[in-house]
């Protein structure tokens, strides 16, 4: 009888360990997660950076040739003649035109998060269960639609200069050490509502090794991971192709700081940033202003974030 108690208790202090990240700090009908950190006063400040008017396009430019995550995730467009196909001219004035369609997995490319794409056991963001949110027409809940203009100051930490390297490692861990490390370098400050980058040189990879892009690669690590969520981040972008570092800390695991940042803290995790040219400037501290399309439902969203120093 005492151990069938003794594994009764420790079978409910299992479950309550990992139940403790819901809900939320905004309560247990919050939707937005970190969001909720953005400001009219953040957006002033931020904007107070803008010194020289120079803007940095982070996002990358998408087409067939697109390194993937996966087998699956397919990019199909299709530029047609106006004139329902046909090219034919329209009006007396012989109008013509031309349009376009595409079919494609939504997480290819330059692309945000929402906090509906992974979870825990099938609960997502404060708790959500799998069938509170999902349907086939689209997410019932935390849909990329839902997530505000994303304007507020960026900051961004140079990992090459940290490590010494032009581009890091695959399995290159960045945690608080080596994020506090960078940040005093570069004399910045992580403060809430701020969205951090990580520039690791590895968006190189993508044009002379893309299977290897898409295989490991340097990243985010779990502590790192949840020292920016308590920081009170709103997002964490990278320019590779899944922010948290390949292979995983532990083996056994997957995608843990997508768990950390999404899950558990509704950090908005950007992947496949271009952040060379920032880099290459000595950019620290920017503007950052992103718009996603607010297609009703959808998991993740291509994007082009824009920096403006």
């Amino acid at each position: 009888m005492k151990r069938l108690i003794l594994a009764l208790t420790v079978l409910i202090g299992a479950a309550h360990a990992q139940d403790d990240w819901y809900p939320s700090q905004w309560g247990a009908d919050d939707t937005l997660g970190a969001a909720n950190h953005l400001s009219a006063e953040g957006v002033v400040n931020a904007a107070k950076l803008v010194t020289t008017g120079k803007t940095y396009s982070l996002g990358v430019e998408v087409s067939r040739e697109t390194p993937a995550y996966g087998t699956t995730r397919t990019f199909q467009f299709f530029a047609v003649p106006g004139g329902d196909g046909t090219g034919a001219v329209i009006g007396s004035n012989e109008a013509t035109s031309n349009d376009d369609y595409v079919f494609t997995w939504i997480g290819i490319g330059s692309q945000i998060d929402g906090l509906g794409h992974l979870g825990i056991n099938h609960r997502y963001y404060n708790g959500l269960q799998q069938s509170e949110i999902f349907t086939p027409e689209g997410l019932a809940k935390l849909g990329v639609n839902d997530i505000p203009p994303i304007v507020t100051r960026g900051v961004l930490l140079d990992m090459t200069k940290q490590f010494g390297k032009d581009v890091l490692d695959p399995g290159t861990a960045i945690n608080q050490p080596e994020i506090d490390a960078a940040s005093q370098a570069q004399g910045v400050t992580i403060g809430k509502g701020d969205v951090v980058l990580l520039h690791t040189g590895w968006l190189a990879k993508a044009d002379t090794d893309p299977d290897l892009f898409v295989t490991v690669q340097p990243g985010l690590g779990v502590q790192g991971a949840q020292y920016l969520a308590e920081k009170g981040v709103v997002a964490v972008g990278a320019d590779t192709i899944a922010l948290e570092v390949i292979p995983f800390e532990k083996e056994t695991e997957a995608f843990p700081v997508h768990q950390t940042l999404l899950a558990k803290n509704g950090v908005y995790i950007l992947e496949t940033l271009d952040t060379r040219e920032l880099a290459a400037d000595g950019v620290s501290e920017f503007l950052f202003v992103l718009g996603q399309l607010k297609m009703k439902g959808s998991v993740q969203m291509m994007i082009n974030p824009i920096a403006i120093r």
